[in-house]
């Protein structure tokens, strides 16, 4: 792995970061002259609260690894993935808050949102349905139950590559969902964090793809 690949990432990272906490307030600032706060049905709160979930995963994911193995690359990878996650979950959770609408709805399906958005025949993601996750799982790319426990009796390069296979498979689940706000969501702030997810997450699958290549092993799908 080269020192640029890493600054490359660090550099999205950082970005994201300072965006979505500068962005934070803007975003529910529904005052007399400007925008409506979103329903608890649109797409910018099924988002926000989804990816929320979808974040949480990967950043106890991340914790496990970290316990499991002393390579330092995937150390560093983990510690990153769960730090940006968990900074993004907290704006998510934020503009929930600012909006005043609840963090969960019991009442509606996960990624209901995504699928509420139709297709135009062009778009492979639009009207998303539940069938691109995984059996046991909650939306695309989570780890089932026994994925998560089978990650947490392995250690060493054993975990490594558990761990890196399952993170893939999430990220690009995320990447999905991502996209989807991207189209969907209509608080700008929201789009721009989710545009800047797709980048990172997709440049951090390119850096998981090297690394289990590295481990003779292959991307599971």
């Amino acid at each position: 792995m080269t020192r640029t690949h890493w600054a490359s990432i660090t550099a999205v990272v950082l970005a994201l970061l300072f965006a979505g906490g500068a962005t934070l307030a803007t975003a529910g600032d529904g005052g007399a002259s400007g925008p409506a706060a979103p329903t608890a049905e649109s797409a910018d709160a099924g988002f926000a609260r989804d990816m929320s979930v979808h974040h949480q995963q990967a950043v106890e994911m991340s914790f496990v690894v970290r316990d499991r193995t002393d390579d330092e690359e995937v150390r560093r990878l983990a510690y990153d993935i769960a730090n940006t996650q968990a900074n993004q979950r907290g704006m998510m959770l934020g503009w929930l808050d600012l909006w005043g609408l609840p963090k969960v709805a019991p009442d509606a399906e996960p990624m209901a949102w995504m699928a509420a958005g139709g297709g135009d025949g062009k778009d492979p993601h639009a009207g998303h349905s539940m069938a691109k996750a995984g059996e046991g799982s909650l939306m695309p790319g989570m780890a089932t139950a026994e994925q998560l426990a089978r990650l947490g009796r392995l250690s060493g390069e054993r975990a490594e590559i558990e761990y890196l296979q399952l993170m893939i498979v999430h990220h690009n689940g995320g990447v999905d969902m991502a996209e989807g706000c991207v189209r969907l969501c209509t608080v700008g702030p929201e789009r721009e964090l989710a545009r800047g997810m797709v980048d990172a997450q997709r440049s951090e699958v390119e850096l998981m793809v090297d690394l289990l290549k590295k481990r003779g092993a292959q991307v599971r799908t």
